[in-house]
């Protein structure tokens, strides 16, 4: 644990920083900013960091509105922690994530004065875009994480809570390239795309009856033809699967790209699929070592830890914790019966539950880096068990097309 007197010393600078990281929390939940477009929010926490005499680079690793800002002996160990400040649209912070960004920043200021104690270094990282893009898939792809040790961030829920059980999530867009005709004088002559797309999606429906209970497919068809006296030449439909572990996650993806193959092959169309336009979120892998480090400082701020629920939504952290040892505890702000993405969970971060997240959840997150940059069997004991679970993953690699290249089932 945190010596007495380091842990102290960085609590005591991040409740002194309480009513400037509040009101960068309220900032950011005022803003709003969508993925890919939180410029005025990475702007804000910037400009925080930066008045307390440290440099932050804005629109790095590939992205405009990420940021990065360090402190510390970069040749020692390393820790990062991630912020997130983009919004959903038309909700708002309905997910929080002014609470996740404030949260950061102040874990990273309230830990830079006493980062020379460490013989290592801390890094706040801005991920942009987790709600539409993968941000943090796009910054890693771009170095973001090279030289990163580990890499801890929380998550405002219904609860405290060590783990944030988060369902893998890739996506699909797939077109059925028909021929036209007129629907009553010639339909002979035509292939119908529609009918594809219709076949398509009630293959998924049936495949739902005969997958796991945790896994998920869902969608909407986005095209189905203009009018009703041709034969659509082309339709489209749009799907998400889901599921908690990486290899049902990959296996699901198959058997759906066998339903759109099918669906080609009885309606003689030809089929586009097009795998992952958005970067996936793969499933959470945890780490129990340093989970239980920031647990414990999250009791000492006299929280109560309550059970993992299960799996609901989808984070890009989960693409991170396939690089390196990561976690992603809950604090609660909001009651059960108040959903996340939701209006009604946006007013939660943005009011009195949400400010206290920001800076307990900041204290916690100081701490556990401090932690782990001073304690070295908590470093190889977080190392061990990212080992054991299967260590470094090739996420490019991995994250090929279901069925190698899409296949196109030839016209009659």
């Amino acid at each position: 644990m945190a010596q007495d007197k380091p842990a102290r010393q960085v609590t005591d600078r991040i409740e002194a920083l309480a009513p400037q990281l509040v009101a960068l929390s309220r900032k950011i939940h005022s803003l709003s900013e969508i993925g890919f477009a939180e410029h005025r929010s990475v702007a804000a926490l910037a400009e925080l960091v930066r008045a307390h005499g440290i440099e932050a680079s804005v629109g790095v690793h590939g992205m405009e509105t990420s940021l990065q800002a360090s402190a510390g002996n970069p040749l020692g160990p390393r820790i990062a922690l991630l912020a997130e400040y983009d919004a959903l649209p038309g909700i708002g912070h309905g997910c929080g994530h002014n609470v996740i960004g404030a949260a950061a920043a102040g874990a990273f200021l309230g830990l830079a004065d006493a980062i020379g104690d460490t013989g290592g270094s801390v890094v706040v990282l801005g991920t942009p875009a987790e709600e539409n893009g993968s941000g943090k898939e796009i910054m890693a792809r771009a170095g973001a994480f090279d030289g990163i040790d580990a890499a801890i961030m929380l998550h405002p829920a219904h609860h405290d809570g060590l783990d944030f059980a988060a369902l893998g999530l890739r996506s699909v867009e797939v077109t059925y390239h028909g021929i036209p005709a007129h629907a009553s004088a010639r339909p002979e002559a035509g292939r119908n795309a529609l009918d594809a797309v219709v076949a398509a999606y009630q293959g998924i429906a049936a495949l739902r009856q005969h997958i796991p209970g945790t896994d998920r497919v869902h969608g909407v068809i986005t095209d189905g033809g203009g009018v009703a006296n041709v034969v659509p030449a082309r339709a489209s439909l749009r799907l998400l699967i889901r599921s908690p572990r990486l290899d049902s996650l990959l296996a699901l993806g198959e058997r759906v790209q066998r339903i759109f193959e099918g669906a080609a092959l009885i309606t003689e169309t030809e089929l586009e699929t097009v795998w992952d336009r958005i970067q996936p979120c793969l499933p959470v892998r945890g780490n129990d070592a340093l989970a239980a480090r920031f647990g414990a400082h999250l009791v000492g701020r006299g929280r109560t830890l309550g059970p993992t629920g299960g799996p609901q939504g989808s984070t890009d952290l989960g693409n991170i914790s396939l690089r390196v040892p990561a976690i992603h505890p809950t604090l609660g702000i909001a009651p059960p019966e108040v959903a996340m993405h939701t209006a009604g969970f946006a007013e939660y971060a943005g009011s009195e539950p949400g400010d206290r997240a920001v800076v307990d959840g900041a204290v916690a997150l100081a701490l556990t880096a401090f932690d782990y940059l001073t304690d070295p069997g908590l470093r190889e004991r977080s190392r061990a068990e990212f080992e054991a679970a299967g260590g470094v993953v090739d996420v490019p690699a991995l994250l090929t097309p279901p069925g190698g290249q899409s296949v196109a089932a030839e016209r009659a």
